[in-house]
């Protein structure tokens, strides 16, 4: 049923207009999910890396992968950033033209399933989240993998639970009024949750995942735009992994610290510089490049649970082309700081 909406949906935009190449001087379209792990593509622009590449590009804010997906195979958007969700996989099986093209976010993720005040010490374990209703963003989200993992370790599945979707800043909302039990928020959503006392962090679902470090957050893109632009989508891509070194040096507190936390201020993360800088960022890969083991969990697990019949393999999943090129042009990566301890961004 997802799949024929996702279709329909597809071949309404198609219908409206016909794909528009794109040229270097044309601006690449990025749907940009205006979370932590954006601050890549924010430094990216903020830095020059883009201006340097002789990459105009137009930021567009988005609310997930998913809401998206459909623009981008209409070559509405050029690339979109957000979660490895199901109408990936549909939109493969219907021959769209589109691809993962480098990693967004990995371990630690920092993802928080977050209870109501009430609820502490009445929720112990994942088997008590039977029956509990619970926010999730969307029907078609890399989220419902993290939940569904934290309910496999107590033998449940989805089916359990009472899902209500919601959008991430609506989340704190629904649990201050008690509509739902349980969410599952992303950084800096949960700590906006917590800062403000509508929800209290209970369970990480990492500590549920045996396939680690999870990298099914990324940049998809349109494979037409890339045949068409080749040398462009190689600038483009290596320009967005300078960003995200940029980002990782800032991630374990090294000297652009201050700097990072300002652009993602600029783009309003969140209230304050000291919310930001004080907040777990999730981590990535310095070169964009995916734990393809993770990739290949997260399409079991939704074969599993009946969201998506198709199965593809690693290569129609991911062009790992570009962050080996990036591996290629730029440096070995080094940490700045040697005493930061935190996991992940190596």
């Amino acid at each position: 049923m997802h799949k024929i909406k996702f279709a329909a949906a597809l071949a309404a935009v198609l219908a409206l207009a016909a794909p528009a190449k794109a040229q270097s001087s044309d601006p690449i379209i990025i749907g940009v999910v205006p979370s932590v792990p954006a601050g890549a593509t924010w430094i990216a622009l903020e830095k020059g890396y883009f201006k340097e590449a002789g990459v105009n590009v137009d930021l567009q804010n988005i609310e997930s992968s998913s809401t998206a997906m459909a623009l981008l195979a209409g070559n509405r958007m050029q690339v979109v950033e957000g979660g490895v969700a199901p109408n990936y996989w549909n939109g493969l099986a219907s021959g769209l033209p589109i691809i993962l093209a480098l990693e967004r976010a990995s371990s630690p993720l920092y993802h928080d399933v977050l209870i109501r005040p009430d609820l502490v010490g009445v929720l112990k374990t994942p088997a008590d989240l039977k029956g509990r209703t619970v926010a999730e963003v969307s029907p078609g989200s890399s989220a419902l993998y993290e939940v569904g993992k934290v309910l496999e370790s107590a033998g449940l599945r989805l089916k359990d639970i009472d899902i209500k979707y919601i959008s991430f800043p609506q989340m704190g909302l629904a649990l201050a009024n008690k509509a739902v039990d349980v969410a599952f928020e992303v950084p800096p959503y949960g700590a906006n949750v917590i800062a403000q006392g509508q929800g209290v962090h209970w369970i990480d679902p990492e500590d549920y995942i045996k396939v680690l470090p999870s990298s099914f957050v990324g940049y998809f893109a349109n494979t037409d735009w890339i045949k068409q632009n080749p040398d462009l989508a190689k600038k483009f891509f290596l320009a967005l992994v300078k960003g995200g070194r940029d980002y990782c040096q800032a991630y374990h507190h090294g000297p652009n610290r201050a700097e990072v936390v300002d652009i993602m201020f600029k783009y309003k993360v969140a209230p304050t510089r000291e919310q930001i800088d004080g907040m777990p960022w999730q981590a990535r890969s310095p070169n964009g490049r995916f734990n393809i083991p993770s990739v290949l969990d997260l399409q079991d697990w939704f074969q599993k649970e009946g969201i998506i019949t198709t199965k593809f393999p690693a290569e129609r999943l991911i062009d790992s082309d570009y962050a080996a090129y990036a591996e290629k042009q730029l440096p070995p990566f080094e940490v700045i700081n040697k005493a930061d301890k935190l996991k992940g961004c190596l």
